[in-house]
């Protein structure tokens, strides 16, 4: 096969992949590796650049766009709301902000609810309320919260101290104490950790895991792994926080993650695909780990107007157009076609992760290519696709993806394997 490696006497490689986009000098600094793509327009699974060049989107924004782009619903919903009320802040009443409470609360396990604006403050929001949580239920004075290894919670300075990635830690250490670290899908690494804390004086307050982890590699959780996790923190009085801020809103073809595992943690914390591009974030209580008090928490733009409209309107679509059971089966369609092309392309991939709308393709370790090398050359075809690691290619499409629109996607991404076989 063609392996495909950056020219090393090029700042910008085979692909001209550079730090920014191809248009006029920025002055914005220099967070992010854009690709050489200015991005103008969408609608639906579909995508114009500044050229008017169609692509398919399979990123949707990063698992955020859940109705796709330009969906009728929404821009009608959220220009009414825009004309009504867009902002007031939480010193009042928001009647959008009650009304998306009860739509969360109604369709989950839980309680209550915390809004905010992304997926890392909602993770704030879950550490902070473990540690109060730790000290007021458990009298712990230096309460620990587990997390996996693997794992992406965000880019605040606790969410990556909770991150059990290294590489996200560097440059900005030292690290907020007080996580430790199992291994993900393992019984033996998760016992052993939880158990030897507990006999040292039970200073576990909370386990944060994912029930799929994302940016880890799109590594599906094992049911007999979380039964186990959630059996240990019953019987302890841990609180069980799940991340699902790239699961829910029915990404996995469930409307939770944690209905795919047969069990219910206590709390679990939304963002990306709940407002459907719009920014929401969102924490989600049972009466066990209700613990907040005025003044313990607080957010300025969390869950105004705006955004709550935006939420109430993709949850509702998703049940008026029965989109859990379309997810489902486009995921099986997505699946199979996967399964089809690693083996097709058995020198370039060994295997298939995910669960509905969120699919990896893990690529072979003895190649040098990695998973943002065909990310950048998928391009080519006019197909987005995102990275979940060096060796996962990501695949999560807006939820409303048809039939045809994943036989496009596959077609596409067949084209440009076989270019590189």
């Amino acid at each position: 096969m063609v392996e495909l490696v950056d020219a090393p006497h090029s700042k910008c490689g085979t692909f001209g992949f550079v730090g920014s986009s191809p248009t006029a000098p920025t002055k914005l600094m220099k967070t992010y590796q854009r690709f050489p793509l200015d991005l103008i327009k969408g609608k639906g699974c579909w995508v114009w650049d500044e050229k008017g060049e169609k692509y398919l989107d399979a990123v949707a924004g990063i698992a955020t766009c859940s109705l796709g782009h330009s969906n009728k619903a929404l821009t009608k919903a959220l220009s009414k709301q825009l004309r009504t009320l867009q902002h007031v802040s939480n010193l009042y009443g928001i009647p959008e902000q009650e009304e998306l409470a009860q739509w969360l609360t109604s369709n989950s396990f839980a309680k209550s609810a915390f809004f905010c604006n992304s997926g890392a403050e909602a993770n704030e929001a879950a550490i902070k309320l473990a540690r109060k949580y730790g000290h007021i239920k458990r009298n712990i004075e230096n309460p620990i919260i587990l997390c996996s290894k693997e794992s992406f919670h965000g880019r605040t300075l606790a969410a990556i101290s909770a991150t059990g990635q290294p590489k996200y830690h560097k440059g900005f250490e030292p690290m907020v104490n007080g996580f430790m670290f199992f291994s993900y899908n393992d019984d033996v690494s998760f016992e052993n950790l939880f158990d030897d804390l507990e006999k040292t004086g039970s200073q576990i307050a909370a386990v944060l895991i994912e029930p799929i982890q994302g940016e880890g590699g799109v590594n599906v959780g094992k049911k007999s792994f979380f039964q186990l996790v959630r059996s240990k923190c019953s019987s302890s009085n841990v609180l069980l926080i799940f991340d699902e801020v790239q699961t829910g809103m029915g990404r996995t073809g469930t409307l939770w993650g944690y209905e795919q595992l047969g069990i219910e943690p206590d709390v679990i914390t939304l963002a990306k695909g709940l407002g459907g591009g719009h920014a929401i974030g969102a924490l989600l209580v049972n009466e066990l780990a209700d613990v907040f008090e005025p003044g313990d928490h607080a957010s300025t733009f969390g869950g105004n107007p705006f955004a709550c409209r935006a939420a109430l309107t993709v949850g509702r679509e998703l049940q008026k157009r029965d989109l859990l059971n379309k997810i489902k089966q486009r995921g099986h369609q997505l699946k199979e076609g996967l399964i089809n092309l690693s083996a097709k392309y058995s020198d370039i991939f060994i295997s298939t992760r995910g669960v509905g709308l969120i699919q990896g393709l893990v690529l072979n370790d003895n190649i040098k290519t990695t998973s943002l090398d065909i990310v950048k050359y998928v391009l080519k075809e006019k197909l987005l696709l995102v990275s979940a690691g060096s060796k996962v290619l990501r695949i999560v499409p807006p939820l409303t993806i048809t039939k045809k629109e994943i036989n496009e996607l596959l077609t596409r991404l067949d084209k440009c394997l076989m270019k590189l076989s």
